[in-house]
């Protein structure tokens, strides 16, 4: 993920399973705040080649944006039919892929033009959704992560994500990160770092404070929100309502 300590979270090189089977904590440093909408209830966030696209959700404010960065400013901004409740995206061969809560259908775009290309179908609840550059990853609320085709949306394979063998549940807004998954449970100020052959956890970030720090005030303000850049090795995590964006570090493991 970042940095010194980070480092060994963004690049993976760390072992983050303590040798007495316990899975090791990080702690984070705030880097940066960024404004943000404060009535966006972010439900997904992608930072690529220095593009930052956000999902936002509830019936009726549902939308798909371009947002700059440094001001807050939606830049482009499609909304999405008022029955649908937008949920988690991921950007894959030049496409953007967008989930929907409840509805079981998710919808494609052009990266670059934001034009609708199509939808698809997938059983269940969509919360989260990133990609390992080959298949589209979607976690649903439980303690699973789907692995999807991206282009013939049929499930190629599942992966039930564990803590010290119990079920980690209410999986949501994903980040694939050199090789790992980063996922945000719900109503948690943990984000878990997952193995995404095994399932397993292997480290998680206590990201506690942040939401004290956001200005945020409502009971559904949670931590939800994941964008990293590989070329500027950024990290940017949100919430749902928050109106600020925080860059972090990863720094050292707390005891």
């Amino acid at each position: 993920l970042i940095v010194a300590a980070l480092s060994s979270c963004r690049s993976g090189n760390a072992t983050r399973i303590e040798s007495n089977g316990t899975v090791a904590t990080y702690s984070y440093e705030i880097v940066k705040v960024y404004p943000h909408d404060a009535n966006a209830f972010t439900q997904g966030l992608v930072f690529r080649d220095g593009r930052f696209l956000e999902s936002t959700g509830q019936e009726g404010q549902s939308s798909l944006r371009q947002v700059d960065l440094d001001s807050g400013q939606t830049l482009r901004k499609i909304d999405l039919a008022p029955q649908y409740f937008g949920e988690g995206i991921t950007v894959l061969n030049n496409k953007i892929y967008q989930l929907t809560w409840q509805h079981h259908i998710g919808f494609v775009y052009d990266y670059s033009t934001f034009e609708r290309l199509g939808d698809f179908n997938y059983e269940g609840e969509g919360w989260g959704l990133t990609t390992d550059g080959q298949s589209l990853i979607l976690s649903d609320g439980s303690n699973r992560l789907r692995f999807f085709d991206p282009n013939s949306f049929r499930v190629i394979r599942t992966i039930a994500v564990t803590q010290n063998g119990r079920p980690v549940r209410q999986l949501n807004e994903l980040e694939f990160i050199n090789g790992e998954i980063y996922s945000n449970i719900w109503h948690d100020t943990r984000i878990v770092i997952i193995n995404p052959q095994t399932g397993g956890v292997s480290g998680s970030i206590d990201c506690a404070g942040l939401l004290s720090q956001s200005g945020a005030h409502d009971e559904e303000a949670v931590l939800n929100g994941i964008a990293y850049d590989q070329a500027s090795d950024k990290l940017i995590v949100t919430g749902k309502l928050w109106p600020k964006l925080f860059e972090i570090k990863v720094t050292a493991r707390v005891r």
